[in-house]
């Protein structure tokens, strides 16, 4: 039998998993996704399973991650070519949407 928050850690890690490279979701927008969880049910999940997809492709909706992962993943985002301001994400320009009928842009 499947645990339901064994569930959500796959639905969400398969989001995660699809968001181009340059491009960012928030905590808030996947959990509107997927239309359950919250921004904290998605970063927990982040925080338990965060290391084994692109991690640095989820943010706050400020553009930031906590502290001790900004280093890095400034480095993966100047990489990517992912649109900053002030050494954080900009969101409005960043943000990546699944599907173009729920918002954001694909």
């Amino acid at each position: 039998m499947s645990d339901a928050r064994d569930d959500f850690a796959i639905e969400v890690l398969d989001v995660v998993d699809r968001i181009p490279s340059g491009r960012v979701m928030t905590f808030g927008d996947i959990a509107e996704h997927l239309q359950r969880g919250g921004p904290r049910g998605v970063g927990g999940v982040m925080a338990r399973y965060g290391p084994s997809v692109t991690w640095w492709r989820v943010v706050r909706a400020t553009g930031t991650l906590p502290a001790h992962l900004m280093v890095e993943a400034q480095t993966q985002w100047h990489s990517e070519g992912t649109p900053l301001r002030r050494g954080i994400v900009d969101v409005g320009r960043a943000r990546w949407w699944p599907d173009e009928t729920a918002g954001g842009s694909a």
